[in-house]
């Protein structure tokens, strides 16, 4: 029987984690074949509402899911762990910037790669999801070097590829799966640049550059790419909420192209360089 994977799920209360877990519990980031230990953590003011989750994952009856548990506190939460989302961060609200978060989440990721450095697996893998992720993943990395290398951190850029992807779709009237190979250069919001150079659109049974495919230079030069920097703040605006369903699925698919790995197609990752 296939050992089980050890997973942590950082801000398990929240929008983003309660959307998360249930993918890691049903076989979808790690294989049907795999069960994985789901271990969740949040604040003690949270441990109700972790409780409450614990006992919804119990009642899927997932034959994927060896076991899970809440927790409160870092050393039983990172003891052992194949893999971290770490979620968990200051909240975006409609008006903030990333760099609004940052001094919050210095704190937060600063113990928390200090926990990983003392209680996880030299090989554990880790992404952050909280924002500024970049920023939190460097954090988080500095902290924890000598025990886990850098190259084992990684901050979520595949929302952003995700959003790319789906306007290609729109414009050009085909399906997610029929575009590939869009990039997210730099960080989140207004600093990242969605790049379709190398992107494909398969139309009509036709693979083409993206170019081609959408026939509309300005628009590729101009709204597509306000449109995938600003849909972050669009969604807090109509929600005021930040994005969870489509952060959670976007950390999902990095997990497990990470895991598994992305068979020539490129995804949009942010690593130390």
């Amino acid at each position: 029987m296939t050992a089980p994977l050890r997973v942590l799920v950082t801000g398990a209360a929240g929008q983003i984690g309660y959307s998360i877990v249930i993918r890691i519990a049903d076989g979808t980031v790690f294989g049907k074949d795999q069960p994985v230990q789901l271990v969740l953590l949040d604040v003690p003011q949270c441990s109700n509402v972790l409780e409450g989750v614990v006992f919804e994952l119990q009642d899927c009856a997932l034959p994927t899911l060896h076991s899970v548990e809440a927790v409160t506190e870092e050393k039983p939460a990172f003891t052992g762990i194949d893999y971290a989302f770490l979620v968990g961060a200051m909240p975006r609200r409609e008006g903030m910037e990333r760099k609004d978060l940052l001094a919050a989440n210095v704190k937060i990721f600063k113990s928390q790669g200090k926990a990983l450095a003392e209680y996880a697996k030299p090989t554990t893998k880790v992404i952050v999801v909280g924002n500024p992720a970049n920023t939190n993943a460097f954090i988080a990395a500095k902290y924890a070097a000598g025990k886990i290398p850098a190259k084992n951190f990684s901050a979520m850029t595949r929302l952003d590829h995700n959003r790319a992807l789906a306007q290609l779709a729109l414009k050009t009237g085909t399906t997610i799966g029929d575009v590939k190979n869009v990039i997210i250069w730099g960080n989140h919001s207004g600093t990242q640049f969605p790049d379709v150079t190398h992107a494909t659109v398969k139309k009509n049974g036709t693979e083409t550059d993206a170019y081609s495919a959408v026939g509309d230079n300005a628009f590729l030069q101009g709204p597509f790419i306000a449109t995938v920097q600003k849909r972050g703040g669009v969604i807090i605006e109509k929600r005021k909420l930040s994005s969870a369903m489509s952060a959670a699925k976007a950390a999902c698919d990095h997990i497990h192209d990470w895991h598994f790995g992305t068979k020539a197609v490129k995804k949009s990752y942010s690593f130390s360089s």
